[in-house]
């Protein structure tokens, strides 16, 4: 395929499923429906913590059409979506953790008499202290919300440092230190979670479950272990999701109670969360204190940097050991960071768990460096687009944290959106009220490390070429709207010369399709992508040999294209794809070939390196226009133009379309969207509802103007990288930047709301600095610090002492 022109790759295309979608043909959780099937309902707590005294469900069991009931001792076994996290229980076996845990299931006829049944059973809880906040979590190390975890109520304790970071601030010529504060929010899907199981009696003894998941695989794996079933007798199929952004990425409760109920009861059972309830399962972003501190000589260079977080974890682990470490991963790969010391915590309070949203603990940090970023520049007299152009990560280097950086496209990406914007005619120059703010990110193409660590690829394809020319592509990939059973089909479509609506797409069956990780950290299309290329390149050569035989030519001139092979030297002398596939298989049989992708071993040695390490990052940039209300505080944003470093675009149509639904979800971070809590020491959920958590309809969406910058990557198919989470790092930064330019006031905070603005505003008129949450980072008890010795100081990726390293696996294609 080297130097051969693209036929399908980089075209804008209708996705395979668009028709069904939009004529409703597609079937979603919700929608499946099996004979016999029951109805599950969850009873949950009222309280934010407490002691579990006693469950009494004889009323509940006593009622017409209730089949089964299950409390926590019926699934005493703990699961978790990280194996240094095993802290949730299917229904709350001991102690509730936050309003809205589960602690009993009824499985019933219909949905009302389920939800009447809730109503029927008794549970006697003893209150315990609630724990509202991170800040509180770290001044009461008791009562302990878990048993375990680094110090009382912190779940996660991480200390880094990465060559001498005060020899750098010694160096500086301007050493900043800020502090700033990004609100919880959730993501807010179209569809809730549903999820529907079966259960196939002995001799067979096998669970089906439907569920609208982003990650079957672990699912699978959460049931086996808390079902005590061989991993063989359950199959997991992933329904099309309407909508994810990570909030389905966890195993969850109630995926695990229908299995159980189904065992028990013999009968199909399905269960659709409420809204309400969908706030409660969350996962959301995390609230996140932040301070950093920056020494830079008079030009913009960093000499050192210290970052420091405190997340506010909710009631459970999820992924919050990743997240904390993402906190501080990926400050380094935009600009140079010579020295570079992290410190992350994060907490257990009595609140719904947090987790991966969108861009995964690198929103809130990439937020806090790029407006700490902007005040330096405006203190060095810098203007902020050419600070960063002047100071950029150059390509194919590795970090002071061992991250391997590649394509790197960044500088196109400000140069563009400076141009479109006409940034330099507005910056500081357009009437009070009225500003532009800019700002930069980076994001992983996937993760460097699966979750449970082994040498086995992460993900896997399977392809069939039938005899009718059309291709069967099978993979464990999920869809949740971003495409990816598309992308495997153009990129088969491309190597092949047929046409993506000939290939069929099966993913997402544990039964029926090779182990692929799951939709998360943006690596579908590069992990899985560079899977389906291998297996269509082996299914190539397979052809191409039978073809080059019967035409009697070198199999180097073989031609697929146009639903044809043929001769490059004599287009008109070939045959239909159908044939060549009839060729092969007359002689060597059906025509099946496999691939699988395993990301290339990670740089770093020392413990918590395996988060951030990427085979690629994407690069974005951003320039916001806003107009301020100085009389109200309300913030509009009429316009952002924003460029993306893609790699290449595999369908041009659908990366526009991930852009632009970032900035969507990025423009609701930046000025309405949070968690809000009240009653119960503000543990109860203020807004558990569409109506009234605040999120942009189409009156409050900007115009975008979408640059896609293609710089291809080496590591991804065709040289594409993500798309998926990217776009939305620099939106809020770029916003609150913006609000400064137009009126003169940082509100260190997000989401910038209009009594925030209006209360920096009147402390501004005061000649009085704005404060908003706390005005200091907490004193926290942190472990020994972990010494790495950066790259250019002569360090072997290990900390200083270290012995063990951390195997990885080989790169599979």
């Amino acid at each position: 395929m080297a130097g051969a022109k693209l036929r399908v790759v980089g075209k804008a295309h209708r996705k395979l499923d668009a028709t069904a979608k939009v004529t409703g043909v597609t079937k979603f959780a919700d929608d499946l429906f099996l004979p016999r099937m029951l109805y599950s309902k969850l009873l949950r707590s009222p309280h934010a913590h407490a002691r579990i005294v006693s469950v009494d469900t004889t009323k509940a069991l006593a009622l017409g059409g209730v089949k089964a009931v299950l409390t926590g001792k019926d699934l005493p076994i703990p699961f978790g979506i990280l194996p240094v996290s095993q802290d949730e229980h299917a229904l709350a076996h001991d102690k509730v953790r936050f309003v809205g845990d589960p602690v009993a299931a009824v499985a019933a006829v219909s949905e009302e008499i389920a939800t009447e049944a809730l109503d029927l059973i008794a549970v006697t809880y003893e209150p315990l202290k609630a724990i509202s906040s991170a800040e509180e979590a770290v001044a009461h190390p008791e009562p302990r919300i878990h048993d375990y975890g680094d110090y009382g109520n912190l779940h996660k304790l991480i200390d880094l440092e990465f060559g001498d970071v005060e020899e750098g601030f010694a160096e500086a010529d301007l050493v900043r230190e800020d502090l700033f504060f990004f609100e919880g929010s959730t993501h807010l899907p179209m569809e809730q979670h549903a999820a529907l199981a079966d259960w196939a009696p002995p001799p067979d003894g096998k669970v089906t479950l439907w569920s609208a998941t982003q990650t079957p695989h672990y699912v699978h794996r959460a049931l086996a272990k808390v079902l005590e079933l061989p991993p063989a007798k359950i199959r997991v199929i992933a329904t099309p999701n309407g909508g994810g952004f990570g909030g389905k990425s966890d195993p969850f409760s109630h995926e695990i109670v229908v299995a159980k109920l189904a065992i028990l009861t013999g009968r199909p059972v399905k269960i659709t969360l409420t809204r309400e309830e969908v706030f409660y399962c969350h996962r959301g972003r995390h609230p996140t204190l932040m301070w950093v501190k920056t020494g830079v000589k008079r030009n913009g260079a960093i000499t050192g940097m210290h970052f420091k977080s405190l997340l506010d974890g909710g009631g459970y682990g999820s992924y919050g050991v990743a997240s904390t470490y993402y906190t501080g991963a990926l400050q380094t790969v935009t600009y140079p960071v010579p020295r570079y010391k992290f410190q992350g915590a994060r907490a257990f309070t009595n609140k719904p768990p947090c987790g991966p949203k969108r861009g995964h603990g690198t929103p809130q940090p990439r937020y806090a460096l790029e407006v700490h970023l902007d005040k330096i520049a405006e203190q060095l007299s810098i203007d902020p687009a050419e600070l960063r152009l002047q100071h950029l990560v150059p390509p194919n280097s590795l970090t002071a944290n061992y991250l391997r950086i590649g394509s790197m496209g960044l500088g196109a990406c400000i140069r563009k959106v400076v141009e479109g914007s006409g940034w330099k005619q507005k910056f500081r120059k357009l009437p009070l009220g009225q500003g532009v703010g800019l700002a930069c990110s980076s994001y992983i193409s996937g993760a460097g490390l699966p979750i449970y660590w082994n040498n086995m690829p992460h993900s896997g394809v399977q392809l069939k070429c039938d005899r009718g020319g059309g291709v069967t592509v099978f993979c464990g990939s999920t869809e949740i709207g971003q495409g990816s059973d598309s992308i495997l089909a153009y990129i088969v479509a491309e190597v092949l010369g047929i046409d993506p609506f000939d290939i069929a797409v099966v993913t997402a069956d544990t039964d029926l399709t090779p182990v692929d990780l799951g939709s998360y950290s943006s690596r579908v299309t590069l992990m899985s992508g560079n899977a389906a290329l291998q297996a269509a390149e082996r299914a190539r050569e397979i052809l191409a040999s039978h073809a080059a035989r019967k035409l009697e030519i070198p199999v180097e001139r073989v031609v697929f294209a146009d639903r044809r092979v043929f001769d490059a030297e004599d287009p008109e002398r070939g045959l239909a794809f159908a044939a060549a596939v009839q060729l092969a298989e007359a002689a060597q049989g059906t025509v099946g070939t496999v691939g699988s992708y395993t990301p290339p071993q990670s740089a770093g040695r020392y413990r918590g390196a395996g988060v951030g390490p990427s085979p690629a990052y994407s690069y974005t940039a951003a320039v916001a226009e806003v107009d301020v209300d100085q009389e109200t505080g309300i913030v509009i944003v009429p316009r952002i133009w924003i460029a993306h470093d893609v790699g290449r675009s595999i369908n041009a149509a659908a990366v526009m379309g991930q852009v632009e639904g970032s900035v969507y979800m990025g423009l609701g971070e930046a000025l309405m969207e949070e968690m809000a809590y009240r009653g119960n020491r503000n543990t109860v959920h203020k807004f558990p509802s569409l109506l009234e958590y605040k999120s942009p309809t189409t009156l409050e969406m900007c115009d975008v103007v979408t640059y896609l910058i293609e710089d291809p990557d080496p590591s991804g198919p065709f040289g594409a990288k993500e798309v998926g989470q990217g776009p939305l790092l620099p939106v809020m930064p770029a916003v609150a930047n913006a609000v400064y330019d137009a009126v003169g006031v940082r509100v260190d905070e997000i989401p910038v709301t209009p009594e925030k603005v209006l209360k920096a505003l009147k402390r501004k008129a005061k000649g009085e600095e704005p404060r908003f949450g706390p005005s200091t980072f907490p004193d926290i008890p942190w472990p020994e610090p972990t010494r790495v010795p950066p790259p250019w100081e002569g360090g072997d990726g290990k900390a200083i002492g270290q012995k063990a390293t951390v195997a990885t696996g080989e790169r599979r294609h």
